[in-house]
This record gives structure tokens, C-alpha cells and sequence, in this order.
């Protein structure tokens, strides 16, 4: 059974940082791309930030220069460090997992950035 379970948001101010985790279960994980997505109120599904197996980044120009996406395949684990919040960036941030036509989701987390 494949899990990907998150960690990591909260309500933090304009300016503030977050690191969000993502722990994956029941995946070869250095094989599965991995990635996070953030969903706001009343918008669709969006891509933050992905990382591939072979270290690959890719970033949505939203973020680009804020938020780092890295990986740690001993740990099963990615992560999504995020700095200079704003109040664009509240959503429900989850975890993204692809191997092919394979593809898994988070339950996600709640990130709320107050100005």
C-alpha cells in the first residue's frame, strides 16, 4: 500500500519560512519522481516544485528563488523549504509521486501565510 504522508504546514506570517515533508511508504522511491502541488480556494490543482530521479529541478516561475525542493532517498523522504512566504502562497500543499504510469498523491497540508 503506497503512502505519502505530509508534515510540516501551519500559519505563518509575510516574510516567514516552512518546511514541508513528505514521507513515502509502499514506493521504490529513487525511482519515482517526486514533487509537491498546491491547490488554493477556488483554483485548480498547480505544480510548485519537482525533483527526478536523477536530482532534476523543476520549479513553477512562482516560486522560483523562495522555494527549494530536495530529496533524500536513505529517508524515503522530499521535502519543500519555503522562504519569503506570502499570502499567494496559501493552499493545501501535497505530495506527488510518478514511476511511469504510475502516479500517487498526499493527503496534503495546510500552509496559511497572514500579511
Amino acid at each position: 500500500q503506497v503512502q505519502l504522508v505530509e508534515s510540516g504546514g501551519g500559519l505563518v506570517q509575510t516574510g516567514g519560512s516552512l518546511r514541508l515533508s513528505c514521507a513515502a511508504s509502499g514506493i521504490t522511491f529513487s525511482l519515482n519522481t517526486m514533487g509537491w502541488y498546491r491547490q488554493a480556494p477556488g483554483k485548480q490543482r498547480e505544480m510548485v516544485a519537482t525533483i527526478g530521479i536523477g536530482g532534476t529541478l523543476n520549479y513553477a516561475d512562482s516560486v522560483k528563488g523562495r522555494f527549494t525542493i530536495s530529496r533524500d532517498n536513505a529517508k524515503n523522504t522530499v521535502y519543500l523549504q519555503m522562504n519569503s512566504l506570502k499570502p499567494g502562497d496559501t493552499a493545501v500543499y501535497y505530495c506527488y509521486s510518478r514511476r511511469m504510469v504510475w502516479e500517487y498523491w498526499g493527503q496534503g497540508t495546510q500552509v496559511t501565510v497572514s500579511s
